[in-house]
């Protein structure tokens, strides 16, 4: 008989927690443990749980996905895998970053991992078209990259959600002026990126949904490559992926982000005018799919050798 992996969601209550425990439930292979009233606070019952358990996901605050992670430590050979999906340990070298399409044999690292960081949402889009490009010595480490995105405000937490549920919410807002939004560290590291990216968030007046553009001037990369020239790096890069794909594109394209909502895909597109050697580079995911619950779910599956469950069902037929 198949062994039965089991896991616990520490802190399913959240809005990536509920998202998790939606995706496993529809696996025979995973077992979900949870806590019921006072107990899912008490850490005397969370590390007991830790224990009887082969995989505990971190759907907590930073300070408490640390004292999350120094429960488990304090188990010593009998402590599970941990997959955390908060900020605290993304760019923390003892843990493995989560994102499986990032570089080659980064799926294998996962997958010997004790430890893995899901990475952030908007970072999921950033690093998938940034990272090639400075692998490839077409961009330098040093360029001066800037980063622009939207969300759906379920991406804001609960205080967000409820503004918006509630009572509207704004149509549009930037946030993250101070420049230091917690996202850029992970985004410059993976990117591969010596000089901080430029990185402007912003939020929509709908649920979920996300894009991430990187405008770029041709002619300040190494080689001064053409649109197609950066299109055909990233569709090498990810050729073979079940979940990243580079997608044509017509000038009069428009680009929305909520089409790939309930899905765990992420597509990227290249948009150029090569009279004026300008281009924009643009990510399209749900910030809920492969930004949060969904790359969860293909992690979750690399660390424990099941990778029938790396994608939901329904993402193999969406069109």
């Amino acid at each position: 008989m198949a062994h039965t992996a089991t896991v616990f969601i520490d802190g399913e209550a959240g809005t990536t927690g509920l998202g998790i425990r939606a995706r496993l439930e529809a696996f025979p292979a995973v077992a979900l443990r949870s806590l019921t009233g006072d107990r899912r606070k008490d850490p005397a019952a969370r590390q007991a749980m830790m224990r009887e358990v082969d995989l505990v996901v971190l759907c907590l605050p930073d300070d408490a996905a640390k004292e999350s992670t120094r429960l488990a430590d304090e188990l010593g050979t009998a402590a599970p895998k941990l997959l955390d999906a908060s900020t605290a340990h993304r760019v923390d070298p003892a843990w493995a970053y989560g994102f499986p399409e990032m570089e080659p044999g980064q799926a294998a690292k996962i997958a010997a991992a004790a430890k893995v960081a899901n990475p952030g949402c908007y970072p999921t889009g950033a690093i998938a078209l940034i990272r090639p490009l400075v692998d490839a010595g077409l961009m330098a480490a040093d360029h001066p990259v800037t980063i622009n995105a939207v969300s759906g405000y379920s991406g804001g937490g609960k205080a967000m959600i409820e503004a918006h549920d509630s009572s509207g919410g704004p149509a549009f807002e930037l946030y993250g002026l101070s420049m230091e939004h917690k996202h850029v560290p992970e985004t410059q590291l993976y990117s591969g990126l010596s000089r901080r990216p430029i990185f402007v968030p912003s939020v929509g007046h709908y649920r979920q949904g996300m894009l991430v553009s990187v405008p770029l001037h041709l002619d300040t990369l190494s080689g001064k490559p053409t649109a197609a020239d950066l299109a055909a790096l990233l569709a090498d890069r990810y050729r073979g992926s079940a979940l990243v794909r580079v997608m044509p594109t017509q000038p009069n394209d428009r680009v929305e982000p909520e089409d790939l909502n309930d899905t765990d895909l992420l597509e990227l597109r290249v948009y150029a005018n090569e009279t004026y050697r300008q281009a924009v580079l643009v990510a399209k995911l749900d910030n809920l799919g492969k930004g949060a619950s969904g790359a969860a779910v293909q992690n979750i599956a690399l660390m424990l050798g099941l990778a029938h469950i790396a994608a939901m069902p329904r993402e193999l037929t969406h069109a």
